[in-house]
């Protein structure tokens, strides 16, 4: 809304005379010229004229109301200032209309014919002028309600994109201690037991921190680094247990550039190993295969462990993270399946779509 100094005079805003407004005027004048002028002697281009010039005042009066004054008191509705300033400026937009098409001021007392024509045309304004402004007025509300809700609609998506975000954010920092403690844990199991491949695995874990820690808040990262770091930590839990674990890893040559969230296949994998393999006396084998099917990428996670049958109930903390944060990022696009392996083990299936990583 334009700013009226108060010791200038009032500026007549752009928008009173924007060309919505100004085609409604010429329309409407032009067809009640036609039909004043039907059976006048006066010519009816002169009253199309008229009904311009009538219909141009009522239109600066209705714009001039609708800016000025700045505040209304509550007892009265700027509209129906609006309505008023149209009926009682009928009269003088009149005869300001007469005083032009007739070339000066205009005789009513002795030209009967144009006093009857003069309150025709005041007629007109007053009765439709102000069921065009009424038009005008409730589309008005219309637009303002309807970029209103627009504005909500806008503002509550953004709100529910920030809240998903830090929803996202908050899982994966659960994610940061889960991975770290149960890491940690096998290299104490390590030194405890005196094992002479300490200091090794010890040097492992530090590159896989390295590698792991910088992308733990990562919203996004690729295939190929998601890899990585699987097969960063199998080779810490290989040292750990070289007798009892052994691993496959494959992947699709054209899956490196793809989006993968972070920890998602790291977390399959270290769900295998902490509870199919671990478990297990003779320990077992851990199948890693990542694939495009049809548009999307598809994780594969297969164990030789204990099964499903031993397995501790629930998804346990990594796998209903993971299962969450896929909902928060696919919302119902991305599937995990967990399925037993004749004679033993588990297969941990997930799938997501196929999306390039952003630069």
């Amino acid at each position: 809304m334009p700013i009226i100094d108060s010791t200038a005079t009032p500026r007549i805003p752009a928008a009173m005379l924007g060309w919505p407004r100004v085609r409604v005027v010429l329309i409407a004048a032009a067809a009640f010229g036609v039909l004043h002028g039907i059976g006048s002697v006066t010519p009816t281009f002169v009253w199309v004229v008229r009904d311009m010039l009538v219909g141009f005042c009522s239109l600066l009066a209705f714009g001039f109301i609708e800016r000025w004054p700045r505040r209304m008191p509550r007892w009265l509705a700027r509209w129906v200032l609006q309505l008023i300033a149209i009926v009682v400026l009928a009269p003088v937009g009149a005869l300001l209309a007469y005083w032009v098409t007739q070339g000066g001021r205009p005789d009513f007392a002795h030209d009967h014919d144009l006093l009857t024509g003069y309150g025709e045309l005041t007629f007109t304004v007053i009765l439709f002028g102000t069921w065009i402004a009424v038009s005008a007025l409730v589309r008005q509300r219309d637009d303002f309600a309807r970029d209103q809700a627009t504005a909500f609609a806008l503002e509550r998506s953004e709100l529910e994109r920030k809240a998903l975000d830090a929803r996202f954010r908050l899982l994966q920092a659960q994610v940061e201690p889960h991975f770290l403690f149960n890491t940690l844990a096998n290299v104490q199991a390590l030194v405890d037991a005196g094992a002479p491949q300490a200091s090794k695995v010890l040097r492992s874990l530090i590159a896989y921190l390295r590698a792991a820690v910088p992308r733990i808040h990562e919203t996004a990262t690729t295939m190929e680094q998601e890899l990585q770091l699987v097969r960063a930590y199998l080779d810490v839990m290989h040292m750990r247990m070289p007798d009892r674990l052994n691993f496959t890893i494959h992947m699709d040559a054209n899956m490196a550039a793809l989006q993968c969230p972070p920890m998602t296949l790291l977390t399959l994998v270290e769900n295998a190993v902490r509870h199919g393999i671990d478990p297990s006396e003779s320990g077992g084998t851990i199948d890693i295969d990542v694939r495009l099917e049809a548009a999307r990428c598809v994780m594969r996670v297969t164990d030789t462990g204990v099964g499903l049958q031993r397995m501790s109930r629930g998804l346990g903390t990594g796998l209903a993270a993971l299962r969450e944060r896929l909902q928060l990022a696919f919302g119902g696009d991305a599937r995990l399946a967990l399925n037993d392996v004749a004679p033993h083990g588990v297969r941990a299936e997930l799938s997501f779509p196929a999306l390039k990583a952003t630069a």
